[in-house]
């Protein structure tokens, strides 16, 4: 049976905004470098997500705005303008959007991450989705960095011991649980109530996993995938 195969690689500059696909990429003890590598923070320090928590903020106003990286920074575009990031410009662009002072900070001592530090999805799982739930099921509702071209619908949820991708070993940590996020509108896509709702039902509310870098390296779209189970 042939092994698995990246199919898609995706970095997400600054959190919550829509992100970027890659033909290559580094993992690093972090995670794949550059992800999630900035945040929109308010004055209170939380950041601004679809969500509220100890330290987030629902601000929806986000997902207006998509960053990517270039030879020359990070650069950040929504409502009809681009700027680089971080600078006072995109700042005063995202205050006036969000109707409060924010600005754009690079991580620090906190991780910007969610929870595990790499998340990946199958494709069979996103196919099992659009036929069982009637919805879209595109990845970038559900923001992953890496999607595997699967045959068996969560079989990546199975997966123990030792993931490797190109020159990585990962170390599968968890299901995602999903939140209110996937049904915004966002990257292109627009608002769909069902997701959520649908997902919890069939599924618990989770869809696709994290894991944690156990070897860093390089993976690159084609990749093997390989899973070296504990048994």
């Amino acid at each position: 049976m042939p092994l698995p195969e990246l199919l898609e690689i995706r970095r997400y500059p600054v959190k919550a905004m829509g992100g970027e696909s890659l033909e290559s990429a580094e993992i690093d003890a972090r995670g794949l470098v550059g992800d999630r590598a900035y945040a929109v923070v308010d004055g209170d320090g939380k950041l601004a997500t679809g969500k509220h928590s100890r330290r987030f903020r629902r601000r929806d106003e986000v997902f207006e705005f998509a960053s990517r990286t270039t030879p020359n920074g990070i650069r950040v575009t929504g409502r009809g303008g681009e700027w680089a990031a971080p600078s006072h410009e995109v700042d005063r662009a995202l205050s006036d959007a969000m109707g409060d002072q924010v600005r754009v900070l690079a991580e620090s001592t906190t991780p910007f991450f969610d929870a595990g530090q790499v998340s990946v999805v199958g494709t069979a799982s996103l196919s099992w989705c659009r036929e069982h739930l009637g919805v879209d099921a595109d990845r970038r509702r559900i923001r992953p960095n890496l999607v595997i071209d699967t045959d068996e619908p969560f079989i990546e949820e199975t997966w123990t011991g030792d993931v490797c991708v190109g020159e990585v070993r990962l170390t599968p940590v968890e299901r995602i649980e999903r939140c209110r996020m996937i049904d915004i509108a966002q990257e292109g896509l627009p608002q769909d109530g069902r997701w959520l709702k649908n997902l919890t039902a069939a599924r618990e509310m989770c869809l696709g996993i994290y894991l944690d870098v156990a070897a860093p390296g390089r993976v690159a779209v084609g990749d093997e995938v390989s899973v070296r189970g504990t048994g």
